[in-house]
C-alpha cells in the first residue's frame, strides 16, 4: 500500500514539473513576439528620413459643389501618388470647402492618411474672389508653419497667395500657392510684387496658374536670384476643341524653385487627355492639366 502511495506521489511531482516546463516555454515565446515586430514599428520613421518630396499643383476650374462624387473620385485617383497637392480656383462659398473635404475623404479611402487646409476667401475685386487648398500625406510631411494668405503683398495682387510650411525628413520647405489675374489684366504687374517676397524668402517654392509663361520678361528678376522654372515650354491649358490631335493651349502653370536649395528630379504635366475623344470629358474637371515636381531638398 505504501509502495502504491509512493508511486502516486512521484507521478504527481512529475506532472507538476512537466506543466512548469511548458509554462516557461510559452512565457518565453510570448515575450519574444514584440521584439520580432519592433523593426516594423520603426519603419514610418525610416520613411520620413527622406529629403525627397513630390508636389502636384492643379487649377481645378470652379472646384465646388458643381463637381460630382464621380469627378472628385477621378481627381483623387489622379493626385493620390503625390505627397503634397496644391489646388487653385476653389469656389469661395461653402461649396468649395465642402468639395475639398470630399476630396480628402476620397483620398483617405485609398490607403494613405491625408490632411488638408483651406484658405479664407481672397481679398479680391468683385467676382474674382477664390480660395486655395493644400492636401498632404501625413506619413510623409508634417506642417511646421500654419497655412495663411500672404496679406503682406501689395493690394495690387488680385488673389493673394496661400503660404504653408512643411517638415520633410527633418528639413523645412515653404510653399506658395497662387492663381494670377487673367492674361488680359496683365498678371506681370502683380507677379513683380510677389517676386519681391520670394527674393527675401529663398526657401519658398511658388506654384500655380500664372496666366503667362516662364519666358515672360517679368521672371528675369527672379532668375537672377537662382530661381528656375520646373517646366519649360510645356503647354498646360486645354483648348475647347481638338484639331489634328492638338488640344493643348498655353504654358500657364508652373513651379518655381531656388536652385541652391532644391534639385529637381522630375517635372512635367499629367496629361489626362492623350486622345481627342477624351478632351470633353477632361474639361468637365478643368481647363488646366495638373503639373508636378519631384524634388530633393539640399
Amino acid at each position: 500500500m505504501n509502495r502504491f502511495k509512493f508511486k502516486g506521489l512521484f507521478f504527481i511531482i512529475f506532472m507538476i514539473g512537466v506543466a512548469f516546463t511548458i509554462s516557461t516555454i510559452n512565457s518565453q515565446t510570448q515575450h519574444s513576439k514584440p521584439q520580432e515586430h519592433t523593426p516594423k514599428q520603426a519603419s514610418p520613421k525610416q520613411s520620413n528620413s527622406s529629403n525627397k518630396v513630390s508636389i502636384l499643383s492643379w487649377n481645378i476650374q470652379d472646384f465646388g459643389k458643381s463637381k460630382s462624387d464621380a469627378t472628385i473620385n477621378t481627381i483623387a485617383n489622379t493626385v493620390r501618388n503625390y505627397d503634397i497637392v496644391a489646388i487653385q480656383e476653389v469656389v469661395a462659398g461653402y461649396g468649395g470647402s465642402q468639395a475639398v473635404a470630399k476630396l480628402a475623404d476620397a483620398l483617405n479611402r485609398k490607403g494613405a492618411k491625408w490632411d488638408y487646409a483651406i484658405s479664407y476667401p481672397t481679398k479680391s475685386p468683385p467676382y474674382k474672389t477664390e480660395k486655395y487648398a493644400y492636401l498632404w500625406k501625413t506619413s510623409k510631411v508634417s506642417v511646421n508653419k500654419k497655412a495663411r494668405l500672404l496679406s503682406e503683398v501689395n493690394p495690387n495682387v488680385f488673389r493673394e497667395p496661400y503660404l504653408i510650411g512643411f517638415n520633410v525628413g527633418g528639413k523645412s520647405i515653404e510653399l506658395l500657392n497662387y492663381h494670377a489675374r487673367k492674361h488680359k489684366d496683365k498678371p506681370q504687374d502683380e507677379i513683380s510684387d510677389i517676386i519681391k517676397y520670394l527674393k527675401k524668402n529663398k526657401q519658398t517654392i511658388i506654384m500655380g496658374d500664372f496666366n503667362l509663361s516662364e519666358t515672360h520678361p517679368v521672371w528675369n528678376n527672379l532668375y537672377k536670384s537662382n530661381y528656375k522654372s520646373a517646366l519649360r515650354n510645356n503647354r498646360t491649358s486645354l483648348k475647347t476643341k481638338c484639331k489634328k490631335g492638338n488640344y493643348l493651349y498655353h504654358s500657364l502653370d508652373n513651379i518655381y524653385y531656388n536652385d541652391n536649395m532644391f534639385s529637381v528630379i522630375e517635372a512635367d504635366k499629367v496629361d489626362l487627355v492623350k486622345q481627342c475623344n477624351q478632351l470633353k470629358k477632361v474639361r468637365r474637371i478643368s481647363d488646366h492639366l495638373p503639373i508636378y515636381v519631384h524634388i530633393n531638398i539640399l
